[in-house]
C-alpha cells in the first residue's frame, strides 16, 4: 500500500531521493538501497527487512507442512483403505488373516494405545468437552507457531538520532520486527481458519474426518489469531508512542495514517469476533445471532486487513475464495435436491412437505417427529441434513440426523426425524404443529434440505465387530439406523448387538415406535437386547400394576418402582428382549451406570472388536470417552485378544 512518497516510507527512515534503486520485498514496501542513514538506522533496517523476508519464508514452510500432512493423510487413505462390510466374504477367514497378520495387529494395538490415552476429555475447565487428541493437535500447532514467531530475529537495541529534532533520539529495538512477524503469521493463518469452519470441507474430503470435528481447532485458532493481532497492535503502540521521538507528534502522525486507521478497524472487528464467540455471549445473544454475526464480522475483518496491509493479500484472497466457494456449493446442493419436475410437468423448485407428530412435554420441551419422502439419492448412515423450516423462517437451518435407513424406492427416499423443541425455530415448529392439530388441520410444513453432510459410520462395520449403541433422549436418531441396518443383515454367530437408551419418561418410547417394531420383527434371527432407563418419572402403584400386566402380555421386563405404560408400544415389542428400568424420580438426575454396562458388554463378547455408537448430552459423551478409553488395551490386542479393541463413534454435533 505504501510508496516512497507516503508517510509509511518516511517512518522507516529511508532516504529515497539518494537511493540508486529500490529493492523489492514480497509482502512489504520496497527498500531504498544503498542505505544512507546512520549506522544504527541502517543496521535496524537490515533487521526489519531480513526478519520480514524470513517471516514470509516461515509462513510458506507452515503451509507446506500443512499441505504435506494432508497429502500423506489422503495418500494413506488411498493406499491402505479400511475394509468395508460388503467386501467381507468369509468372516472366519477374515478373522484368521487379521489374527496372523503382524502388521494388522501392530496397527490395531497402536490404535488402542492411542485411544486409551487420547480419547478422554482434557482440562475441561479450559477446553470444554474436548478429547486429548484435539488438544494435542492444538498444542503441536501452537508450539510450531511459537517457534516461527521468534526464530530468525536478531534481538538488539539501537539508539539513533532524530534528524528533524537535534538532541532527541529514537530507541530502535527488535519489538518492531517481532510484531511484524506475528502479524504475518496472523494473516497466514486466516485461510486455515476459514478452511476449518467450512461445511463443504476440503479437509473432510482429504482426511475423511467429519467437518464438525474441526470446529474445536477453528475456535482456538481464532483465539490464537486474536492474541497475535493484539500483540502486534500493542507492540507497535509501544514503539510509536514510547520509543520514537518527538512525542506526541510522532504518535499523532502515525495513528492518523490510512493504513493505521484500517488496522484499528481490523483489531476492533477481531475483538468483536472474539467476544461474541465466547460461551456466555452465545447464550446471551442466541446461536443464530452468533452465527450470522460471525459471518459478517469475519468478512469485514478480512476487508479491513486488506486495507491495513495490502501487500499480504496473498493470504486474504484465498480465505475469501474458500468462504464464497463454501457458500456457493451449499446453495448448489440445495438446488440439486429441490429442483426437478413439478406436478404440472414443468421444472422448478419444490419443497419437501413433512408430516408432523407432536409429543407434548411441558416440563422439558415438546418433541416433534417429522416424516416425509423426497426424490433424491440415498445418503449414508450417520450423515445429516441441514433443514430450513420455510413456514417459520427462511434465514435459519438446523442439522438433523435421519433416524431411518436410507432406502430408495421408485427414486424416492423416506426421511424421519425427531427433535426436542426448546426455543427458537424448533419451538416455532412445535407450536405450529400443535396449532394445526387443534384446528383439525393436516399437520404438515414445507422444508428445504441441504446435504447430506458427514461421513458414513457403518460402512466399515464388518460382520465380526460387536456393536453397542448408547443414546440419551433424542440422540436415539443417531444409533437407530445402525441397528436397523444390522438386523437386516444375516445373523452372525458370536456377534453381540445391544442398545442402551436413557429417556425421561416411558412414554418417550413412542417417538420411535415404528423403528423398534422393525427390531422386534428381526428378533427371531437377531438377539438385540434393549435396555431402556427412565430417569425422570414419579412412581405410582397403579402404573406399576399396569406394567406388570403389560409384562405378561408383551414379554416386556419392567424393573424399578414404577413407570407409565403404552399398550400399543408393548404390543409392538412383544417378541423382543426389552428391559425398561426406572432409575430416578421426578427431580432426579440419576443416569445409567455406563461404566458397568459398557465394561460388562466388552467382557461378555466372545471374540472380535467392539464399536460403541453414542449420541446424547455432553456429559454422557464425556463419560463414554473415559469408559471406552479404559476398555482399550494395546498389549492384549497385540497378543491376539481382539475384545480389548474398543472404538467410540459419537455424534459431536450435539456439542455445538
Amino acid at each position: 500500500m505504501a510508496t516512497m512518497d507516503q508517510p509509511l516510507a518516511a517512518r522507516h527512515i529511508q532516504n529515497y531521493t539518494e537511493a540508486s534503486s529500490l529493492e523489492p520485498h514480497w509482502g512489504y514496501v520496497s527498500r531504498a538501497v544503498p542505505c544512507t542513514n546512520d549506522a544504527g538506522s541502517c543496521a535496524y533496517l537490515d533487521l526489519v527487512y531480513g526478519s520480514h523476508d524470513r517471516g514470509m519464508l516461515y509462513s510458506g514452510i507452515l503451509w507446506c507442512t500443512l499441505g504435506g500432512v494432508l497429502f500423506l493423510w489422503a495418500l494413506g487413505r488411498r493406499l491402505w483403505p479400511s475394509r468395508r462390510a460388503d467386501e467381507i466374504v468369509n468372516v472366519d477367514t477374515e478373522r484368521e488373516l487379521a489374527a496372523k497378520s503382524s502388521s494388522s495387529r501392530l496397527r490395531r494395538s497402536l490404535a488402542c494405545y492411542g485411544r486409551s490415552y487420547l480419547l478422554p476429555d482434557s482440562v475441561r475447565s479450559v477446553f470444554g468437552r474436548t478429547t486429548r487428541l484435539q488438544v494435542l493437535v492444538l498444542a503441536v500447532l501452537s508450539g510450531y507457531l511459537l517457534i516461527w514467531s521468534f526464530v530468525g530475529i536478531t534481538y538488539k537495541t539501537w539508539i539513533t538520532p532524530v534528524k528533524s529534532s537535534p538532541g532527541l533520539y529514537n530507541t530502535r529495538t527488535s519489538i518492531g520486527p517481532w510484531s511484524d512477524r506475528v502479524g504475518i503469521l496472523a494473516y497466514a493463518l486466516t485461510p486455515l481458519s476459514i478452511l476449518l469452519s467450512s461445511r463443504e470441507s476440503i479437509l473432510s474430503l482429504l482426511t475423511g474426518v467429519p467437518y464438525q470435528s474441526f470446529n474445536f481447532l477453528h475456535r482456538w485458532l481464532g483465539y490464537i489469531i486474536f492474541a497475535q493481532g493484539s500483540l502486534h497492535t500493542m507492540s507497535w503502540c509501544i514503539v510509536e508512542i514510547k520509543l520514537y521521538n518527538p512525542q506526541p507528534t510522532t504518535a499523532v502522525e502515525w495513528i492518523t495514517q490510512t493504513y493505521m486507521i484500517w488496522g484499528l478497524v481490523a483489531m476492533t472487528l477481531l475483538l468483536l469476533l472474539f467476544v461474541l464467540s465466547m460461551p456466555f455471549a452465545i447464550r446471551l445473544t442466541g446461536y443464530e445471532f452468533f452465527r450470522k454475526a460471525h459471518y459478517v464480522l469475519a468478512m469485514l475483518y478480512i476487508g479491513a486487513c486488506w486495507g491495513h496491509w495490502e501487500q499480504l493479500k496473498c493470504f486474504l484472497l484465498p480465505g475469501l475464495l474458500i468462504w464464497f466457494l463454501d457458500r456457493g456449493v451449499r446453495y448448489a446442493r440445495s438446488a440439486m435436491l429441490h429442483y426437478g419436475f413439478l406436478p404440472d410437468g414443468s421444472v422448478g423448485f419444490k419443497a419437501a412437505h413433512a408430516n408432523l407428530t407432536h409429543f407434548a412435554d411441558a416440563e422439558h420441551g415438546d418433541v416433534v417427529r417429522m416424516d416425509f419422502s423426497h426424490s433424491q439419492d440415498a445418503w449414508k448412515i450417520g450423515q445429516h441434513f441441514y433443514i430450513c423450516f420455510a413456514e417459520c423462517s427462511i434465514w435459519q437451518s438446523h442439522p438433523f440426523t435421519p433416524l431411518n435407513l436410507p432406502v430408495v424406492k421408485g427414486g424416492v427416499v423416506a426421511h424421519s426425524y425427531i427433535f426436542r423443541a426448546k426455543k427458537g425455530e424448533t419451538k416455532k415448529v412445535a407450536e405450529l404443529a400443535l396449532k394445526k392439530l387443534s384446528e383439525n388441520k393436516s399437520a404438515t410444513t414445507p422444508l428445504i434440505l441441504s446435504g447430506s453432510y458427514g461421513e458414513s459410520i457403518a460402512e466399515n462395520l464388518t460382520p465380526h465387530v460387536n456393536v453397542l449403541c448408547v443414546a440419551g433422549g433424542t440422540g436415539i436418531t443417531y444409533v437407530l439406523p445402525v441397528l436397523l441396518s444390522l438386523v437386516q443383515q444375516p445373523a452372525m454367530t458370536d456377534r453381540k448387538i445391544e442398545l442402551i437408551w436413557a429417556i425421561r419418561k416411558r412414554a418417550d418410547m413412542g417417538w420411535v415406535e415404528q423403528e423398534l417394531n422393525i427390531i422386534r420383527q428381526a428378533a427371531k434371527t437377531h438377539e438385540v437386547p434393549i435396555h431402556i432407563f427412565v430417569t425422570r418419572e414419579q412412581s405410582s402403584a397403579s402404573l406399576l400394576d399396569d406394567s406388570k400386566t403389560s409384562e405378561k402380555d408383551a414379554n416386556v421386563k419392567e424393573t424399578g418402582s414404577g413407570s407409565s405404560s403404552s399398550s400399543s408400544l408393548n404390543g409392538a415389542l412383544s417378541s423382543s428382549s426389552l428391559e425398561v428400568k426406572r432409575i430416578g424420580g421426578r427431580e432426579s438426575g440419576t443416569h445409567p451406570d455406563l461404566q458397568k454396562m459398557v465394561g460388562r458388554f466388552v467382557e461378555n463378547t466372545v471374540r472380535g472388536p467392539t464399536t460403541v455408537y453414542a449420541s446424547g448430552p455432553g456429559g454422557m459423551i464425556s463419560d463414554l470417552r473415559a469408559i471406552v478409553a479404559s476398555c482399550n488395551s494395546g498389549a492384549k490386542v497385540w497378543k491376539g485378544n481382539e475384545r480389548f479393541d474398543v472404538r467410540l463413534t459419537y455424534d459431536d454435533r450435539l456439542e455445538w
